[in-house]
């Protein structure tokens, strides 16, 4: 086979349709148009924007207000009744270990300590923030707590 012995596949190519070329060529004078009207116009027909006279969808509904703020943290919630569901014997609560055993999906996701449930075991607690009452309940159990410094995104 050599270069010049290549061709499309039959079929693959389609001769356009010559539209206004005399009535033998079956798309004559009208070009398939039809007869008058703002459609048979050059540049006619209406804007997907009109309906026909009435309001258009995009002017029918209330306006979005507001913006959305791209630098809002989502912070993932774990309740202290869920830590004192385990034993961290001698082991720093950190997100990479709520993660393991399965409080997290993702190890990296911010973390907030909120206060519901009681500790009885002293923890040390790492995670994003704390709820004042989960820093209370914690520090009265004999724990501590250390505030993680968030990760810069982008």
């Amino acid at each position: 086979m050599k270069l010049h012995d290549l061709r499309p596949n039959v079929g693959a190519k389609k001769k356009r349709k010559r539209v206004g070329r005399g009535i033998s060529a079956g798309q004559g004078k009208t070009a398939g148009r039809g007869t008058k009207g703002q459609k048979a116009r050059s540049g006619g027909g209406k804007g997907l924007y009109f309906e026909g006279g009435q309001l258009p969808l995009a002017r029918r509904l209330p306006f979005k207000r507001g913006f959305t703020n791209i630098r809002k943290v989502y912070y993932k919630p774990v309740n202290l009744k869920r830590l004192a569901e385990f034993d961290f014997d001698g082991i720093d609560v950190t997100p990479e270990v709520m993660a393991a055993i399965g409080l997290l999906k993702k190890a990296d996701d911010p973390v907030v300590v909120l206060g519901d449930g009681d500790v009885s075991a002293p923890l040390t607690v790492k995670a994003h923030r704390f709820s004042a009452v989960a820093k209370e309940k914690i520090e009265a159990a004999g724990g501590s707590i250390e505030i993680l410094p968030l990760k810069e995104t982008a």
